[in-house]
């Protein structure tokens, strides 16, 4: 039985579209026991003071993965394990050990730097949440370490086209921290649920080691590999430093959130979080599962199909992503409110999360044609493009931040007219606001230099995007004008101020939405929609893979 599940899970998969939902159902999977970890802690902590500290607590962690860890990268380390010649598991081992050496030093500085760090991290904080922020930056300080081990050994398993295997750890990850929050919580306070966090990731590494030994026990007569990291470093140097800018901009927004009300550092998170699901399944999918091809095809020197594999992953980003973000601000309340809705997370607390929620999907489909453009160039071997316009987008976020949240603090015809269009007005802490809308202007900024410099570099043609742009925009607003007709209909049926109520109106009016804009895409006869039906098909019918892809034409290795 338990190889039978194992069989599940390292069954090798070819296809960019195939690979795509796979990873997508896994990784609605995933945000779904997300969602459901954020529902604990609204429903405990509320937008709080409290919460604030845990969510602060993160970011150190978080910037040390992205900087450090990240340097590990399987988007470096793949590239080298195409070279090693059936010595790929040893290759790995060598840059596993390297990665512990790299990664607990850095770890061990900032566990001593901390007390000084968070002083600029969250300079509004002060007396006992500052000690409590302290002691929990150091626990999850374990994070880094044990995620970067598992994307090391993930590199092996993705290498392989195991995409099941890579897909299942952020479920394991999730687990962890629910645990946390359900049994070690009442013991613990805070610092259980960041051992929680430490459970998950050791959970999410874990589950890799099966795969990695058995195909190291296979080689184990293969004399020793030199660990290739001086091409690793190379390569991921400069997309370690675009990660650590992208974090720079958060560290930044969470400290300006730490001077404003209790509960702002909250809100950001959790509508950042609930953000994230779309962006996870539909931009985070695509490019993990193009990766593989996209280096495959620029290694053979197959130039026009790694074009045609990036057109296609943008024409199917675009065609989920416009629809995904019209119909999320239709039902932003009611999808705040079934998901976070619950003991302390009023109804305040829900129209706040939910107006940040609308802000910060505007940037859905630009951060997901910037995650796979990024990886176009990483393939390519590119890597000073994606820092150099990433750093770009930081100053515009920050710059945008400010000048945002002056404008708002001290213009009040701005402020009425935000308050009164995203329907808050008589709700404290609406300047976090303005902090979400310049992360979404530097997300912006992003993608439409990245797909400038892009289309400069490549000479690729973008003029089959607006196509699908148009379609999926038009579609979207009819369909998100049903979903309001049905939403203000239920309204006068409904007891709106029960759960019930609230994910039957939310259910039907998103049902209402997506079946009348896919009936209007069908109506403008979208190639997307067709071809994202017959990948199900071939996917669901469990036929014979027919060769479509570029990504499947003449493939003597395992790669998808």
């Amino acid at each position: 039985m338990v190889r039978g599940i194992l069989a599940v899970f390292t069954k090798e998969i070819r296809g960019m579209h195939e690979a795509a939902y796979l990873l997508a159902s896994f990784a609605l999977l995933s945000q779904i026991l997300g969602l459901v970890r954020d529902r604990l802690l609204a429903s405990t902590f509320g937008i709080s003071g409290t919460l604030d500290v845990y969510y602060a607590a993160f970011r150190i962690p978080d910037f040390l993965f992205t900087t450090i860890a990240s340097l590990f990268s399987l988007y470096a380390i793949l590239p080298a394990l195409a070279r090693a010649a059936g010595k790929e598991a040893r290759a790995v081992e060598g840059v596993l050990l390297w990665f512990f050496a790299f990664t607990s030093a850095a770890a061990a500085v900032a566990y001593v730097a901390t007390p000084a760090l968070t002083l600029q991290l969250a300079p509004g904080f002060t007396g006992a949440a500052r000690v409590e922020l302290i002691a929990l930056t150091r626990i999850l300080l374990l994070q880094p370490i044990l995620l970067g081990a598992s994307n090391v050994l993930a590199s092996l398993t993705q290498f392989r086209s195991r995409f099941a295997l890579y897909a299942v750890s952020p479920l394991l990850y999730n687990f962890g921290i629910i645990g946390g929050i359900v049994l070690l919580y009442p013991l613990f306070g805070l610092a259980g649920i960041a051992w929680g966090v430490v459970v998950g990731a050791s959970l999410h590494a874990l589950i890799q080691v099966p795969h990695f030994l058995s195909e190291r026990s296979r080689q184990e007569s293969s004399p020793s590999v030199r660990p290739p990291l001086r091409e690793i470093l190379t390569l991921s140097l400069p997309r370690t430093a675009a990660l650590g800018a992208g974090q720079l901009t958060l560290l930044a927004l969470v400290a300006l959130a730490s001077t404003l009300a209790p509960g702002s550092i909250s809100a950001l998170s959790f509508s950042m979080n609930l953000g994230s699901v779309p962006l996870a399944i539909i931009g985070m999918s695509y490019s993990v599962a193009a990766f593989p091809t996209l280096a495959r095809l620029i290694g053979e020197g197959k130039r026009e199909n790694f074009l045609l594999q990036i057109t296609v992953a943008l024409r199917h980003i675009l065609f989920w992503s416009v629809p995904a973000t019209v119909l999320i601000i239709v039902l932003r309340a009611q999808l705040v409110r079934v998901v976070l809705g619950a003991g302390q997370f009023d109804w305040d607390a829900t129209r706040l999360t939910a107006a940040a929620l609308a802000v910060f999907v505007l940037s859905l489909c630009a951060q997901s044609v910037t995650y796979l453009l990024a990886r176009g160039y990483y393939a390519a071997g590119e890597t000073a493009r994606p820092l150099l316009i990433a750093l770009l987008s930081v100053a515009v976020s920050i710059l945008s931040a400010v000048g945002f949240l002056q404008l708002f603090l001290h213009v009040a015809p701005f402020r009425y007219f935000v308050e009164s269009l995203l329907r808050v007005s008589s709700v404290e802490s609406t300047p976090i606001l303005m902090l979400v809308l310049g992360y979404v202007v530097g997300a912006l900024s992003n993608a439409f230099a990245t797909l400038w410099f892009f289309k400069r570099d490549f000479s690729i043609a973008l003029s089959p995007l607006w196509l699908t742009f148009w379609r999926g925009a038009a579609s979207s607003i009819i369909g998100g004008f049903a979903a309001y007709l049905v939403l203000a209909a239920m309204g006068a049926v409904v007891d709106i101020d029960t759960f019930a109520g609230i994910f039957a109106q939310g259910l039907l009016g998103g049902l209402a939405g997506l079946l009348v804009t896919v009936g209007v895409l069908y109506a403008l006869a979208s190639p997307e929609l067709r071809e994202t039906l017959d990948a199900l098909a071939r996917r669901f019918r469990d036929k014979p893979q027919v060769a479509v892809e570029p990504s499947e034409l003449s493939s003597q290795t395992t790669l998808p």
